[in-house]
């Protein structure tokens, strides 16, 4: 195994401990040799990217617990996302107000006339803020003409759309659980590394491992994300070669879904009564934990990844069923064990091309053959892509087109819809709720930006058939399971 270079990157950190982890857990050696990885990544007798090797070596550690799918430190906690403490530590930025080199140090002293907190002294022709006494009311900063008080905010903090992350008195972060909508975003804004989320590779392998009839599926967002040569056909060959028995697209859990929910929207429509989307699990975490009094508003369709997950355990009870995307929140909807039937684990991209690597598999070219889906299914993981896909199953069934969605791509249009839904003000009839903006493409774990992907997938769903969401639906036993919660 290699060192660490000087030039190690967050992502490097993560994926080396990742593809270790997976190397050793594939050898089944993991219990074995789990304690000699921070010394092999970080050999010393320098730091690489921290203070010392020491903290270096901790930071390894707690990430081989969230690898192993434990939370690290010595805490319990059931939410996905964590702080890892150690790489916390070293986050140099407190929040709150300061004054920048903009200050004229003017006559008025209208910022020192706004506080109400005597935090605000003049000294050698310009204005300071006192930390212990600002309460960070932004007063100063209003009243400043020159624009020069700005506040100061962790990335981490500034990121999370539900204010959901705090500091402690040793301005370590704190994730609180019962605002925390499990999107990840935070994740991935954190310049130190410290927060991730627990992974599932280890139960995967041993699963694997021990023989059982283990699944991949495939995420919509997952077309076009590696180039337009890697098709569903390039997946199937490298997932089956990583020892999953079986490959399926979760399009096709879109056709399911779509044609659930026309249904559903259908008869609600009749009812004067508005519905929300289900599919985004951030997006129905939103709503349990932020707007409750909305939860009888949400879908009873279960999401593509629930709908493929039933179809193979109605098949075989004994399915081991892996979902693989770009979305941290699905983690969390699969660990709902009120969610009957769902996928048994949750892998994002980077996770599985981990695994990948520690086997020395690449995804490979392939002919675009390979089509388990309906283009609307395809598109499901697109802004937009849920409506589209309802409405031309209304149109196939000879049902109502006529209805008016609210199309939410992002956490402010979500608040909007919904705040003006639950005061009964919302003038369209349902709301297509997707937290990431432009939708699954843009999920916290992607492995390209979604414009810089879109040519690729506009081009590998370009090649597939004209097929009807109902049409694919025939190939399909859909009287053996249920797609409502």
């Amino acid at each position: 195994m290699g060192t660490v270079s000087d030039d190690a990157t967050i992502l490097r950190i993560k994926h080396n401990v990742l593809t270790e982890v997976a190397r050793l857990a594939y050898a089944g050696e993991l219990e074995e040799k789990e304690d000699n990885i921070p010394y092999e990544m970080i050999p010393g007798p320098e730091a690489h990217f921290r203070c010392c090797i020491y903290k270096e070596r901790e930071i390894i550690r707690q990430r081989i617990k969230l690898a192993e799918g434990k939370c690290p430190g010595n805490r319990e906690s059931n939410n996905i996302v964590q702080v890892i403490n150690s790489a916390c530590e070293e986050c140099p930025i407190s929040s709150g107000y300061v004054v920048t080199n903009l200050c004229q140090g003017c006559l008025a002293k209208s910022c020192r006339q706004a506080c109400n907190f005597g935090a605000i002294t003049i000294s050698d022709g310009r204005s300071f803020i006192d930390p212990v006494k600002c309460k960070s009311c932004g007063k100063c900063a209003t009243a400043c003409s020159y624009s020069a008080i700005l506040k100061i905010q962790r990335p981490c903090m500034k990121s999370c759309p539900v204010s959901a992350i705090t500091m402690d008195e040793h301005g370590v972060c704190q994730i609180d659980e019962s605002k925390c909508i499990q999107c990840g975003q935070c994740i991935h804004n954190c310049p130190f590394g410290a927060i991730a989320s627990k992974t599932y590779i280890v139960d995967v392998i041993n699963a694997i491992r021990d023989g059982k009839k283990v699944i991949a599926m495939l995420a919509p967002a997952g077309e076009g994300q590696f180039g337009a040569d890697i098709t569903m056909a390039s997946w199937r060959t490298a997932m089956k070669r990583l020892g999953f028995k079986d490959f399926v697209e979760v399009g096709l859990g879109g056709d399911m879904t779509a044609a659930a929910e026309a249904d559903e929207w259908a008869e609600s429509y009749k009812e004067g009564k508005k519905m929300t989307t289900s599919c985004c699990p951030a997006f129905v975490n939103y709503i349990k934990k932020h707007f409750p009094e909305l939860v009888g508003n949400v879908s009873t369709t279960v999401s593509p990844m629930c709908g493929v997950s039933r179809m193979l355990k109605a098949k075989d009870p004994e399915t081991i069923t892996v979902f693989i995307g770009p979305c941290v929140a699905k983690k969390a909807e699969s660990q709902d064990k009120s969610i009957e039937g769902n996928a048994d684990y949750v892998l994002t991209f980077g996770e599985i091309r981990a695994m990948m690597r520690a086997r020395g598999i690449e995804l490979e070219p392939e002919e675009n053959n390979s089509q388990e889906a309906s283009v609307f299914g395809k598109r499901f993981g697109n802004g937009g892509g849920v409506t589209a896909a309802v409405v031309q199953c209304l149109k196939e069934t000879g049902e109502n087109t006529d209805i008016k969605v609210a199309k939410c791509s992002g956490i402010a249009e979500c608040k909007k819809a919904l705040t003006l839904l639950k005061i009964g003000k919302l003038p369209e009839d349902f709301i297509e709720g997707m937290i990431c903006e432009g939708g699954c493409v843009g999920g916290p774990s992607h492995h390209k930006e979604a414009m810089a992907a879109k040519k690729d997938r506009d081009k590998l769903i370009s090649e597939a058939d004209s097929r009807g969401v109902h049409e694919n639906l025939e190939y399909y036993d859909m009287d053996s399971f249920s797609m409502h919660r």
